[in-house]
């Protein structure tokens, strides 16, 4: 299944593009499922499936759930039950809608799955939330630390202390193989991540941020989708300007974006049928790009007593950059962004010795800890 993940700034227009994306795709006979937050176009009679998320609905299933599931415990302690028609989503529960649904997508026989993202940089706190959320899991619950049943009342008394029920350890391993689908689903090599950005004055900052962001998680880029691009000429003085001026920006995000541009016009209007969809041209989604391979360690001991780590991070700068060892994994953050990356084995026996960033690329250098690395003859 070929997945596109569509983000772009609010008010980009990227909601639009993934919907008529999804439509061009389907009017060419393939299976394609749009999931998309917001108000579902029409399918003109396609092959074309429209999941529209529900947040709350998701919120309140979720919730009710657990409530049942601890409801005696609940009653020990005298609390009242929640009922359906009292409960409101707080506030990240789109989050866990979004998951659900591409946990589902990735059960699904579909040829195309169009998924419209939230802003950025929601959007790719979202992308990386599957990956956080098993780490947490993983360090709150380890499986290996799950005694085998006969033995615990025998180590709740040595312990002094109740074991945790198995039935917290079974819940964390269900919650874990359904993060671990999506996580499988977004990594993917046939998945990839559609920016779409309309040329001005903010685009090319928002463009390196978002670049930045997705390269943090190894996120591989589609061309770019400069959206609303006005006619070059026009015999109107004041639509003449603004087209000047977004040309301007338009240059701007050429350099500076490594994958090629893809233009579509303002219609004058906006798009809201499935014939006006069909008059944007957004480019068809191909095979995905390569993804991007995995951070390489370069071994430069016998000129300067190191090994190199390099950190594909476009878009990034300096000032917005953090880096700190934690134990066996690094701690990144990228601008409004932060990752939890363990280190290669190799890597753990060093000390970092300093970092640069440099073309896009973050070198971190690591110098060998006698202590721990093995001596040659």
């Amino acid at each position: 299944m070929r997945t596109l993940l569509v983000a772009g700034p609010g008010g980009s227009g990227r909601t639009t593009i993934a919907a008529a994306t999804a439509l061009d795709a389907a009017r060419a006979g393939r299976k394609v499922l749009l999931l998309t937050g917001d108000r579902a176009p029409a399918t003109d009679g396609t092959t074309l499936t429209v999941h529209p998320l529900d947040p709350a609905a998701h919120f309140r299933e979720e919730l009710l759930a657990l409530q049942a599931h601890a409801a005696p415990a609940l009653d020990l302690l005298g609390a009242a039950p929640l009922d359906d028609d009292e409960l409101t989503p707080l506030p990240g529960s789109a989050s866990f809608a979004y998951l659900r649904a591409l946990r589902d997508a990735a059960r699904g026989d579909w040829d195309l799955l169009v998924v419209d993202l939230p802003p950025t940089p929601d959007a790719i706190a979202l992308l990386a939330l599957p990956e956080q959320l098993r780490r947490y899991l993983r360090r709150l619950l380890p499986p290996e630390r799950q005694a085998a049943r006969a033995l615990r009342p025998m180590l709740a008394q040595l312990a002094g202390v109740p074991m945790p029920p198995d039935g917290l350890y079974q819940a964390a391993a269900r919650k874990d193989a359904e993060l671990a689908a999506v996580q499988d689903l977004l990594c993917a090599p046939t998945t990839s991540v559609r920016l779409v950005v309309e040329p001005g004055p903010a685009a090319a900052d928002a463009l390196r941020t978002a670049r930045a962001g997705l390269a943090l998680y190894g996120l591989a880029l589609d061309p770019l989708v400069a959206n609303r691009v006005l006619p070059a000429t026009s015999p109107d003085p004041w639509l003449a300007a603004l087209a000047a001026q977004q040309q301007t920006h338009l240059k701007e995000l050429y350099e500076d974006t490594a994958p090629a541009v893809h233009e579509v016009p303002h219609l004058g209007r906006d798009p809201r049928t499935p014939d006006d969809l069909a008059l944007l041209g957004a480019p068809a989604p191909a095979a995905a790009p390569a993804p991007a391979p995995p951070w390489p360690v370069e071994d430069l001991r016998d000129t300067d007593g190191v090994l190199l780590w390099r950190i594909p991070l476009p878009g990034a700068a300096k000032p917005a950059l953090g880096l700190v060892r934690r134990g066996g994994e690094l701690v990144l953050t990228v601008g409004p962004f932060r990752r939890v990356v363990p280190l290669p084995s190799a890597l753990r026996r060093c000390a970092v010795a300093g970092a640069a960033l440099r073309d896009g690329e973050l070198r971190v250098r690591f110098a060998p800890d006698p202590g721990l690395w093995p001596r040659t003859p």
